[in-house]
């Protein structure tokens, strides 16, 4: 098969395709004959060496797959051959979404959204799984609650504030001025331009806070929620701000996103009925994944994929 590998850490330069083995499916899990990979933040952090998740390389990068069942393992009963999935198998260890071919346990991918292509089923899992995880399984959402969502244009942001309207809360979220339109038009309910001040004079009493950004945006947030309310962030958080936030009843998850089917279903259900819709800002074909980490380094709205 051909795949995208790199032999040292570095820029985008160190990727390149080349043939590698063909993987075969275990016990418990799927041969993925991928159609498109989605590019995440994580990927170029682990390419350049800053979180070396996958240890020396060579390796191959990449979660998000969309594609098709080519082959089964022992033991899977849940798909059959020519089964349209998507998922984020294995995360944090390799699962080589960057290549023609990749194998998953079957219990860590789902059937793909039916109302959505192969390219935007990859923009999902895992930006999807991560704001629903940080939404629901650690923030606890609920119907009626007042949101902030840092970074609503970004790849985890504009799927969380999709999901938190889905949910029925009142949504804000910060973008830069190029991005408020975006924002405002998959929902959210109040937009903040974060170039012109501190955000925490425009929105307040608020439950639930997904922290995206990192910097100062933690203590930030604590001005805005309410006494017992929570703040998810998928970043570190100083002690500063837990033991600020300890004073108030507030909640503080530091969270890392998992592989999870149910989320997966969850999200593809969403997706199905017209609640959540993924934006690809570009796609590049497997042998540009240089080009394409250059440009998701740009910051544009939503995600970046690779077809296959």
């Amino acid at each position: 098969m051909r795949a995208v590998i790199q032999n040292s850490v570095g820029g985008p330069e160190v990727l390149f395709v080349a043939e590698q083995p063909d993987p075969s499916p275990g016990p418990g899990e799927v041969l993925v004959r991928v159609k498109a990979a989605g590019i995440n933040p994580v990927d170029g952090a682990v390419r350049g060496g800053f979180y070396p998740l996958l240890g020396e390389p060579p390796f191959i990068l990449g979660w998000d797959i969309s594609g098709t069942v080519a082959a089964l393992g022992s033991g899977v009963t849940a798909f059959k051959v020519g089964d349209e999935v998507f998922g984020m198998p294995r995360f944090p260890k390799q699962a080589g979404a960057y290549a023609e071919l990749a194998a998953a346990p079957a219990g860590e991918i789902a059937a793909k959204p039916t109302a959505i292509d192969h390219v935007h089923a990859a923009a999902l899992p895992l930006a999807g799984l991560t704001a629903w995880q940080g939404l629901v399984r650690h923030g606890g959402l609920q119907a009626g609650q007042r949101v902030l969502v840092h970074a609503g244009a970004g790849g985890v942001g504009h799927l969380a504030v999709q999901i938190a309207k889905a949910r029925g809360a009142w949504v804000a979220s910060t973008a830069s001025p190029d991005k408020t339109d975006y924002v405002r038009s998959i929902g959210a309910d109040e937009v903040i331009d974060y170039t012109k001040g501190e955000f925490a004079g425009k929105a307040g009493d608020l439950d639930l806070v997904l922290e995206t950004v990192g910097g100062d945006h933690a203590a930030d947030s604590l001005k805005v929620l309410r006494d017992g309310g929570v703040l998810v962030s998928l970043l570190a958080v100083p002690d500063a701000v837990k033991a600020n936030a300890k004073e108030r009843n507030i909640r503080v998850e530091r969270m890392s996103v998992t592989p999870d089917r149910e989320g997966l279903v969850e999200l593809a259900r969403l997706v199905d009925a017209g609640r959540l819709a993924p934006h690809v800002a570009k796609t590049f074909p497997l042998d540009q994944a240089g080009a394409a980490h250059t440009f998701l380094a740009t910051r544009p709205i939503g995600k970046v994929v690779l077809t296959v």
